[in-house]
């Protein structure tokens, strides 16, 4: 079957958006911030958590998980992606991240209080099973659309990704504002059964794409070495070819420091409603479905600007807006004033995550077959982008004891990745210009 630009293949593919997508509102965006930050903040320690002896700020403390989660992320993708292309089974690897992610999310029913350790263990897995399965998930991309329909197919994934978890997050929504309806007495009962819901939702959306990707190109000879060495060989080969990429390298540079930004917002946005402005977890949650509503309108505008005016003038112009975010972020002290950045965020949150992944795309070589381990460089670059934006941001906090001062500090790596993304733009310019001097030579 030909898969490339096949609509059933492009749906099935952004069916694992749809399925993971609820992780990453319910666990990551609303709910359990809201309800980490509610049931380790005491009278008798404040905001002050033990964690296996050690004390920590309890906001601090997720934000270290999260990052030493996609640290290990970062070391074992792309040993992993390399020899998944070498094997042609990076399937696999996407179902066995999957049931790392969802079986960690069921296991956070069983955290409270005084389960504390169990329960960021658990918070931590989750994001290792999310953002390990986004490595070989993403991989797939040049290999099921043409270049001219990248952007359009990425979008789709986003946009199937926002409605999927929005569709979960509803049904959350009922039993966490409206518990009286089910006779429930245990406070604690209806955000662990969130998040039991969505790892038994993760894993049975992800059935769809399991079924009908292909399990990957082979890109190796049985005779010459073992699987092992062969893993690393490839990852060689991948990273000196990266090397020789000029605009490639350029453009992983500025998606570096925006994504320290992007991804640190994202991820702390929830946190920063209920300790800084002190939000009902009802706020929080009608913000950040908000936040997946627009991005919905944002991934696909995007898509269609970009076909316009190009994709790095369009990123250019989304980087400039989020520094405007982060100073409005800091100065926020309201309600409402909250709800209008939220809107803002989602304009321009789905829009960059989708054009940065079909930009990368764009960059590799066409006829490669190492997708898995090109795209293990792009997840390697997020990922390390989140683990220094999320320890920054839990630094400062913890410095200065306010988490408005943590804003400011993103200001400066979106800075750095727009200044990149101009020159990124620039060298693009040279490269038609001399394409252009050789056609009429």
């Amino acid at each position: 079957m030909e898969i490339k630009n096949n609509k059933k293949v492009i749906r099935a593919w952004a069916m694992y958006d749809w399925a993971n997508s609820a992780y990453n509102l319910v666990i990551t965006s609303t709910i359990f911030p809201a309800y980490f930050t509610a049931i380790t903040t005491t009278k008798e320690h404040g905001d002050k958590v033990t964690f296996f002896g050690n004390s920590f700020v309890n906001t601090a403390l997720s934000n270290y998980a999260l990052a030493v989660a996609y640290l290990v992320i970062v070391l074992i993708s792309p040993f992993l992606s390399s020899i998944a292309d070498h094997r042609g089974n990076k399937k696999i690897y996407m179902q066995l991240f999957t049931w790392l992610g969802a079986i960690a999310c069921c296991g956070l029913y069983y955290f409270k209080l005084e389960t504390l350790e169990w329960g960021v263990i658990c918070f931590a897995l989750a994001a290792v099973g999310y953002a390990g399965g986004f490595v070989f998930y993403n991989s797939y991309l040049p290999e099921i659309a043409t270049l001219d329909k990248q952007d359009s197919v990425s979008a789709k994934g986003f946009s199937y990704g926002y409605v999927g978890s929005v569709l979960l997050q509803l049904v959350c929504l009922v039993f966490v504002l409206k518990p009286e309806w089910f006779g429930i007495t245990d406070a604690s009962f209806p955000p662990r059964l969130s998040f039991l819901l969505v790892g038994l939702w993760w894993i049975i959306f992800a059935q769809i794409p399991f079924y009908v990707l292909p399990k990957g190109s082979p890109n190796f000879n049985p005779l010459e070495q073992s699987k092992v060495p062969n893993g690393f060989v490839e990852l060689q080969k991948v990273w000196a070819q990266v090397k020789q990429m000029e605009l490639l390298k350029k453009f992983l540079f500025s998606f570096f420091f925006y994504s320290m930004g992007v991804q640190t917002i994202m991820l702390v946005a929830a946190s920063f409603g209920k300790k800084v402005l002190n939000l009902p977890t009802s706020s929080l949650i009608i913000t950040v479905l908000i936040i997946q509503l627009v991005a919905i309108v944002g991934a696909n505008l995007m898509s269609r600007l970009s076909k316009v005016y190009g994709n790095i003038k369009v990123l250019i112009g989304v980087v400039v807006i989020w520094v405007f975010i982060c100073i409005g972020a800091y100065f926020v002290d309201s309600t409402m004033m909250f709800y209008v950045l939220a809107a803002i965020v989602g304009l321009v949150m789905g829009g960059i995550q989708s054009l940065s992944r079909s930009t990368y795309s764009k960059y590799i070589p066409e006829q490669t077959a190492d997708t898995a381990s090109f795209f293990s460089f792009y997840d390697v670059t997020e990922k390390l982008s989140i683990v220094a934006g999320l320890v920054t941001f839990a630094y400062v906090e913890e410095l200065t004891g306010n988490m408005r001062n943590s804003t400011l500090a993103l200001i400066s790596f979106f800075v750095v990745g727009l200044i990149f993304l101009l020159f990124l733009r620039k060298a693009e310019f040279k490269n038609v210009a001399a394409k252009s001097a050789l056609i009429f030579k």
